[in-house]
Formats: C-alpha cells, sequence, structure tokens
C-alpha cells in the first residue's frame, strides 16, 4: 500500500512539471532561425471588424532582415500595434522566411556582422 501512495505521489508530481513546462513554453521559438531587423517605418495597416463590431488592426512589415552571419533575407511579417521606430528585433523564422514570433533587443544584443550591417 506504502508504495501505491509513493507512485502516485510521483505521478502527480510528474504531471504538475509537465502542465507547467507546457505552460510556460513558447512553441513558436523552438527550434527557429533567427534573423534581426530594425524597424524604420510604420506598418501598413490593415483593418477588420469583427462579427460583434469589434475593429482590429495588424501592421504588416516588409523589409530585409539579417541572418547572424550578416546574409541578408526579405521577410514580411504582422503586429498588432503600429512598432516603434529605431527597434531592433529578433525574428523567429521557419522555413525560408516565415515569421512566427519576435522579440525586441538592444543593439548590444545583436550578432557582430548585424551591427555593421545596421551601422552601414
Amino acid at each position: 500500500m506504502k508504495k501505491i501512495f509513493i507512485m502516485c505521489g510521483i505521478l502527480i508530481v510528474l504531471v504538475i512539471g509537465a502542465l507547467a513546462v507546457l505552460a510556460t513554453m513558447d512553441f513558436n521559438r523552438l527550434g527557429k532561425d533567427n534573423l534581426y531587423v530594425q524597424i524604420t517605418a510604420d506598418g501598413d495597416e490593415e483593418r477588420y471588424v469583427t462579427s460583434n463590431g469589434v475593429v482590429n488592426y495588424t501592421y504588416w512589415y516588409t523589409q530585409t532582415a539579417y541572418d547572424e552571419e550578416g546574409e541578408d533575407v526579405d521577410v514580411k511579417f504582422s503586429a498588432q500595434k503600429n512598432l516603434r521606430h529605431d527597434a531592433y528585433l529578433k525574428l523567429y523564422v521557419k522555413e525560408g522566411n516565415e515569421v512566427s514570433s519576435y522579440d525586441e533587443v538592444q543593439f548590444d544584443e545583436l550578432p557582430t556582422k548585424v551591427k555593421d550591417k545596421f551601422r552601414e
């Protein structure tokens, strides 16, 4: 009987741990390549109205991004707000140039070859 309680306790701890990992992990960033871009202009605004009358906006950006070696890649991505000018973004990309997520980073966090591209 004591073994059953121990096994149930271990199982509960494992389930709680697995749920915590699933709740905090962002699968849009897992195993993706990184590209870097500097926001220099406003995005193209796309306005749409939901069935209950709420107006939503999506801002589309088409820009040149750079990989860690400084090679350029054309990307198109969206944001739910107009992004701040001169912000540096780390894009999470899959299959060529399909952006799944992004984070704002500081200039000091950029790879050296990417910094050189943005200084030009």
